[in-house]
């Protein structure tokens, strides 16, 4: 087909495609010890996380979900990206659940996720918790994202002013949260059309300490990215800042000529996230990144060691590359700053934590980006959660292969899925015992005869006279053509309470009896009669005429009775 002309004549260039301009920034802020926030952007991934759980496991949760997604900055999604963000925060999800059954210290921690994914034309939309989304289009601010806390469903229900909502003694109640939990998270999911110029702002809630309309104000007004963070990230400090604020500004645009090998506002270095444990340039990566993207290397070495002992001295639960030791790194803030730069090693045969946080380091080195946070300081210290040797191969093939769930072989099967399966099995097999049993017993039934009574006449069953439920476990085999009541009442009773036999042959012997002799026995007695003995009769002794010889009487047997 031809290209579409102008009057003129000339093609109409294509359209670009688009891409994200960003800037972010994150402190701990003036009250909390520790930064439980992370945040990643790049040319197509922005997403923002709260982490919470006390001292030992917010920023555990946060980072460990932010660097989970990282593999998902990029537009190469043949099959379309509809489903990608949901499927990532379930597999983020499962991740702090197992995070927490290793070390159930963690237990309780969890963390909010904010996040954009630009694909083609479309940004795909996920959240859940109360960081917060905000859109600049056509000269129109807006939230994008609905906080899931008490405070706004009472909001929503008319019961609570949102005015009265900064004042509740509820407000940080979430009701929705990424954690350590077996249900699958219930997330906000959109897509959206986006248009070339319009600004997005994520952020934690340790923003909500600056009015909204200031926040408006120095998103529209404030024209460079990176000074309107510092600038929403001074404001909090100015109010007081009891809680973490992080806080990323993008712009989308259309891909220029300088784009497909330079940042588009600024970028971490390859050098700054190796230079805490690999002093030697990266050679490559921070060339392809242009003027605008890179740093002196001394620079950068000095910068990220300063970083990461200014998150040390926050008491972050990566200083020491053990979430649950928290505790200890905050009493011990300067022994937590040198730990920092030399990360432990492991003898795991698995992928490691050594190999997780090399191959993270290729992936954050690959491409234009900014990570703050808690995240940040987990990929410098080189202390990434892991979950034993198979959770962090999941995610160092995940990272290679742009891949959300790989297929992975789990040599101990854990004692509850076993007993999980026992108890449905052992059941089955009590079923199968209890079926075959009842049909033995019926079959056995079945071999066997009795001589009853069927329309008053004598007739020979197959089977017991015995019912069992609805089942009848006899049938009728054969009607005779004796009446019942023609037999005499020994032989009727016996009829009526069935004669049992051991098979055909016994059974038909038995009404033969009865038709010949009335009775169900197949041995009569014979008759048997005492003889009356005669008076000897004598001419010497009479006889007195009033004394009487006793006569004995004959006894008859049932069969006699019978005759």
């Amino acid at each position: 087909m031809a290209s579409p002309e102008t009057p003129e004549g000339k093609e109409t260039p294509a359209e670009r495609p688009l891409i994200m301009r960003y800037a972010a920034r994150s402190d701990v802020g003036r009250i909390r010890s520790k930064n439980d926030d992370s945040a990643y952007v790049g040319r197509h991934l922005a997403v923002v996380a709260d982490g919470m759980g006390g001292h030992a496991g917010g920023d555990v949760a946060s980072a460990s979900t932010v660097l989970d997604m990282i593999h998902l900055d990029h537009d190469d999604y043949p099959d379309g990206a509809e489903t990608v963000l949901a499927d990532e925060i379930q597999t983020a999800n499962s991740l702090l659940s197992e995070l927490v059954h290793q070390n159930p210290k963690l237990s309780g921690m969890g963390t909010t996720v904010t996040a954009l994914l630009l694909e083609d034309r479309k940004l795909h939309f996920a959240h859940i918790g109360d960081s917060r989304a905000y859109r600049l289009r056509n000269k129109k601010f807006e939230q994008v994202s609905i906080d899931h806390t008490f405070v706004q469903r009472l909001i929503d229900e008319g019961r609570l002013r949102p005015e009265e909502a900064e004042t509740h003694p509820h407000k940080n109640v979430l009701m929705r949260v990424l954690g350590d939990v077996d249900a699958s998270p219930e997330l906000d999911l959109d897509v959206l059309d986006v248009e070339p110029g319009e600004r997005w702002l994520l952020c934690s809630d340790g923003l909500n300490y600056v009015a909204g309309h200031v926040v408006e104000r120095m998103v529209r007004e404030t024209k460079d990215l990176r000074e309107c963070a510092e600038i929403l990230v001074d404001l909090t400090l100015e109010a007081g800042a009891p809680d973490n604020v992080t806080v990323v500004m993008l712009e989308i645009v259309e891909e220029t000529d300088d784009d497909v090998n330079t940042a588009a506002v600024d970028v971490v270095p390859a050098a700054a996230l190796a230079a805490v444990d690999e002093p030697e340039p990266l050679t490559g990566s921070t060339s392809s990144e242009g003027p605008s993207a890179t740093k002196s290397a001394e620079d950068a070495i000095s910068d990220s060691k300063a970083k990461a002992a200014r998150e040390a001295d926050a008491g972050s639960s990566f200083s020491a590359g053990d979430p649950s030791d928290s505790d200890e790194e905050a009493d011990d803030a300067s022994s937590s700053a040198d730990e920092s730069k030399e990360p432990p090693t492991t003898t795991d045969p698995h992928l490691g934590e050594h190999l997780s946080a090399e191959v993270l380091r290729e992936e954050l080195a690959s491409r234009p980006h900014e990570l703050v946070g808690a995240a940040a300081t987990a990929a410098e210290t080189g202390s990434i959660p892991t979950v034993a040797g198979r959770t962090v191969a999941r995610r160092a093939a995940t990272v290679l292969t742009h891949k959300a769930e790989q297929d992975r072989v789990e040599e101990d099967e854990p004692v509850r899925r076993r007993v999980r399966w026992l108890m449905p099995a052992v059941a089955a097999v009590l079923v199968v015992g209890v079926v075959v049993g009842l049909w033995l017993g019926y079959a056995w039934t079945q071999t066997r005869y009795y001589v009853g009574e069927f329309d008053q006449r004598v007739a020979i069953f197959n089977g017991i006279s015995q019912r069992l439920g609805p089942i009848q476990l006899s049938r009728l085999e054969a009607v005779t053509d004796i009446r019942v009541d023609s037999l005499p009442e020994y032989g009727q009773q016996s009829v009526h309470q069935t004669v049992p036999a051991g098979d055909l042959d016994d059974a038909q012997a038995i009404v033969e009896n009865l038709k010949n002799t009335g009775s169900a026995s197949a041995n009569c007695p014979a008759t048997t009669a005492t003889a009356t003995p005669s008076p000897s009769p004598t001419a010497t002794v009479p006889v007195p005429s009033t004394a009487a010889v006793a006569t004995p009487t004959p006894t008859s047997t049932p069969c006699e009775a019978a005759k």
